[in-house]
Order: structure tokens, then C-alpha cells, then sequence
């Protein structure tokens, strides 16, 4: 019989345990959940009007808030509007000592809510926001995890579209700053701090694509402001944003180009094309007139000089100086021709004398002749005295042929390099429109490498300077 009875204790025993054990994995932790926040939420426990208190429960110390976000994406960065477009994950967290909780022996992790007016928030804004909305589909893309130890985690998806501020003068050879500026609206730090979590408080998605900007780094910082009410807290991103060269190389610098090197075909047209020449210049001008408009569009009206109006603005002098050579072209064209028809009226006039310089000379000849002829008869009959014939100064035959001797007698002078390379291309020696066109085949192409060369060591040596951060 006590065998038996050891038996039946045992079996008893057994039945009690399995019992305990299928009560147990019965357990519903979603209804211990709801039970325990209708604990710690009730109607008469939490108030969340009421801030959490300091550290440790001190009353007199202010909620410390850590913060930290991850960047998704950065859809636009808008020059002309000064803006930028951003869709991030933001995340507040900090501890509220009302809000703690049994984990029932570390079984119930944290608590999620959806609703944010049922617990105590910090009253965050966004200093440099223009507009922003939150992401409601298929649900609101928002919790609160509550911690057994009060600890409060908040997140968010939003959408912003904040203001940044751009300095244009390198544009577009610019880097340019952006920040995400946070700040409490109502509560002084006395009662409220913001502070970035350590370790690593932003996080940015990997493979951000921008269509014209690349971002380069990013930096974190605190930016407290004081007013006449107090002194608030404030957090900062500073987002570094390099411009992508290569799309305004293509669009912009090399059609700019194009068109100066078209305007200088007008130096290889003949003078006389006039019609091609100018239509020549003004398509130019014009279509560089339209590209600088098409680029200043889509810019805002700044007081200053951007490095885009000094490239256009020179481009377009090298056009319209195209265009007012041919005009000084064909002035001087019309004074050669004017020059020519007067040297052939004087060369006539010319002729025409020296025509009647040698009538006069052979008449003088013929009267000397006679007068030769005269003189030996006389000679003859007076007994043989000859006189010597004398010829005035003044007689034309003696000073032609002293001229010619003095031309025969003259010392070559020594050449000229420049006036003999350059006599070489014009038609006529004399022509000034065609000595024009020359110079300027060589001196438009020599200084607009120049202005090359100074432009684009200027400019990239100020960028690396302005580079700090």
C-alpha cells in the first residue's frame, strides 16, 4: 500500500507541473501589454502635459533629448529658389521615469504606441523649413517604443523643404553649405536640451545620387540662440554639396567656345563678302545673346559677379569685337580704295609732266641742233675758233639723269621682319583693311587664350581655398 501511495503522489505531482507549464506558454503578452499600458497610461496616472523629470528624477534639471537621423534621399537643390528637398528618418530619444514598467523577467521588450499626443514630446521644430509633411501611406510612418526602464524612443519619416542659403560668385565652379537647423520652440534649456546621440548621430543611404551636386561630408553641431525670452537649444547638419562640373562644361563652356572660335571665320572671308561677313557676326552675337539669357534664367537676380557672367560676359565682347572689326574693315577697305584712286590721279598728273617735260627738252634739243649747226658754219667761216657748250643747271635731261644717279647711288636699307612677313598675305602692299584681318587672325585667338588661362587659374585656385569647412 505505500508503494501505492508513492505512486499516486508522484503521478499527482506530475499532473500539477504540466499544468503550470501549459499555463505559462498560454500566456497572451499582447493583453499583458495592454495591461500594462493602460497601467502607466490611465486616466489620473500620467499627465503628458507634464515634462519628464532631469537626470536620475531631479526635478530641477532640465529632459535631455538625444537626437539622431538618417538621410533617404535628397531630391532637388534648387539655385534659383535658394532651397533643398530632403526625406529622412528622424529619431528623438529620452527617459521619463512615470513611464517605467515590469518586463516580466526580460519577456516584454518595449512597449509600441502610435499615438503621439499619449505621451509627453519635446516641442522640436525646424528653424530653416519652407514646407514639410508626414508619409501616411498605407499607414502613418510613426512610433513610440516604450522601454521597461522609461526610456522613450520616437521616430518619423517626414519630407522637408528647407532653406539654404548659396553663395554664387564661383558658380558654377561652387561648393555650397546647407544646413538642417532643430531647435525647442517653448522650452529654455533650463528645461529642455537637445543633444546629438553619440557614436554616429547621422546616417546617410548609401548610393546618394544627386542629379548635379555630389555630397561630399557632412558635419554635426550645436547652434543654441538666445532671445529677449530665454535661451534655446538648437541642433545643426551642415551638408557639404560640390556642383558637378562636367554638365555646364558641356552645356555651357563649350558652346560659348564654339561660338567665338565661328565669329573669328570672319577674318578668312574676303573683304568683299560683305553679306556673309556680317550675317556672319550677327548670328553669333545674337545666339550668344540667347545663350546668356538661357543661363541667367535659371539663376536668382544677385548683386554680384558670378564666374559664369565673367566667361559669358567676355565670350560676348569677343563676338561683338568680331563684329566691329569688319566694320573697321570695311572703313578702311572704302579709305583704300579712295587712297588708290588718288595715286592713280596723281601718277596720271605724273605722266601728263613729265610727257610735257620731255616735248619741251626735245624742242631744246632741236634749237641747240640748229644753233650747233649755226655756230660751225660760223666757225667756218671765222678761221676755225670753236666755243665750248655749256648746259645750264636748270636744263631737265641733266637733272633727270642726276636723279638716276642718285637712285643707283642709294644704300639698300636693311629689311623689316614684321612688315615682311606681313606684306606676304594682303593682295596689295598698301592695303590696310587686308593688314587688319591678319592682326586680328592672330591677336583674338592669342588673347582669348589668355583670358583662358587667367580665367580658369583664378577660379580653381579660389576654390581649393574656399574649400574649408
Amino acid at each position: 500500500m505505500g508503494s501505492g501511495h508513492y505512486f499516486w503522489a508522484i503521478l499527482y505531482f506530475a499532473s500539477l507541473c504540466s499544468a503550470s507549464l501549459a499555463n505559462n506558454a498560454k500566456i497572451n503578452f499582447r493583453e499583458k501589454e495592454k495591461k500594462v499600458l493602460d497601467q502607466i497610461l490611465g486616466a489620473g496616472k500620467y499627465d503628458a502635459r507634464i515634462r519628464p523629470s532631469g537626470i536620475n528624477g531631479t526635478d530641477n534639471k532640465a529632459t535631455n533629448v538625444s537626437v539622431n537621423m538618417f538621410l533617404r534621399s535628397i531630391s532637388k537643390i534648387d539655385d534659383y529658389k535658394m532651397e533643398y528637398s530632403v526625406q529622412l528618418t528622424f529619431r528623438e530619444q529620452w527617459t521619463d521615469e512615470r513611464l517605467k514598467f515590469d518586463d516580466i523577467q526580460g519577456r516584454l521588450k518595449y512597449l509600441t504606441l502610435t499615438e503621439a499626443n499619449r505621451v509627453w514630446m519635446p516641442d522640436l521644430f525646424f528653424s530653416n523649413e519652407k514646407e514639410g509633411h508626414f508619409h501616411n501611406i498605407i499607414m502613418p510612418n510613426v512610433y513610440i517604443r516604450i522601454f521597461p526602464n522609461g526610456s522613450v524612443l520616437y521616430s518619423i519619416r517626414i519630407s522637408l523643404t528647407l532653406a539654404c542659403p548659396m553663395n554664387l560668385k564661383l558658380y558654377p565652379l561652387d561648393r555650397q553649405i546647407c544646413s538642417l537647423r532643430m531647435a525647442s520652440y517653448g522650452w529654455t534649456t533650463n528645461d529642455l536640451v537637445f543633444l546629438w546621440k553619440e557614436g554616429d548621430p547621422v546616417q546617410v543611404v548609401k548610393n546618394l545620387h544627386l542629379p548635379r551636386f555630389t555630397l561630399e561630408k557632412f558635419l554635426t553641431d550645436y547652434c543654441n540662440s538666445k532671445t529677449n525670452t530665454g535661451e534655446y537649444s538648437c541642433l545643426k547638419v551642415d551638408l557639404l554639396f560640390k556642383r558637378e562640373f562636367s554638365y555646364y562644361l558641356i552645356q555651357i563652356y563649350i558652346p560659348c567656345c564654339m561660338l567665338v572660335i565661328v565669329s573669328w571665320v570672319s577674318f578668312w572671308l574676303d573683304q568683299g563678302a560683305v553679306p556673309a561677313r556680317v550675317s556672319l557676326g550677327v548670328t553669333t552675337l545674337l545666339t550668344m545673346a540667347t545663350q546668356t539669357s538661357g543661363i541667367n534664367a535659371s539663376l536668382p537676380p544677385v548683386s554680384y559677379t558670378k564666374a559664369i557672367d565673367v566667361w559669358t560676359g567676355v565670350c560676348l565682347t569677343f563676338v561683338f569685337g568680331a563684329l566691329l572689326e569688319f566694320a573697321l574693315v570695311n572703313y578702311a577697305s572704302r579709305s583704300d580704295r579712295a587712297a588708290d584712286m588718288h595715286k592713280e590721279n596723281m601718277k596720271k598728273k605724273r605722266r601728263d609732266l613729265e610727257q610735257a617735260s620731255l616735248d619741251a627738252a626735245s624742242d631744246l634739243l632741236d634749237t641747240d641742233s640748229n644753233a650747233t649747226f649755226a655756230m660751225a658754219s660760223q666757225f667756218a667761216r671765222g678761221g676755225g675758233q670753236q666755243k665750248p657748250l655749256v648746259r645750264h643747271p636748270g636744263d631737265p635731261l641733266a637733272l633727270e639723269k642726276r636723279l638716276q644717279c642718285e637712285v643707283h647711288m642709294q644704300a639698300p636699307k636693311r629689311p623689316n621682319c614684321c612688315k615682311t612677313w606681313l606684306s606676304k598675305f594682303p593682295t596689295r602692299q598698301c592695303s590696310r583693311s587686308k593688314r587688319i584681318d591678319v592682326i586680328s587672325r592672330i591677336t583674338f585667338p592669342l588673347v582669348f587664350a589668355l583670358f583662358n588661362l587667367v580665367y580658369w587659374s583664378t577660379y580653381l585656385f579660389r576654390e581649393e581655398e574656399d574649400e574649408t569647412f
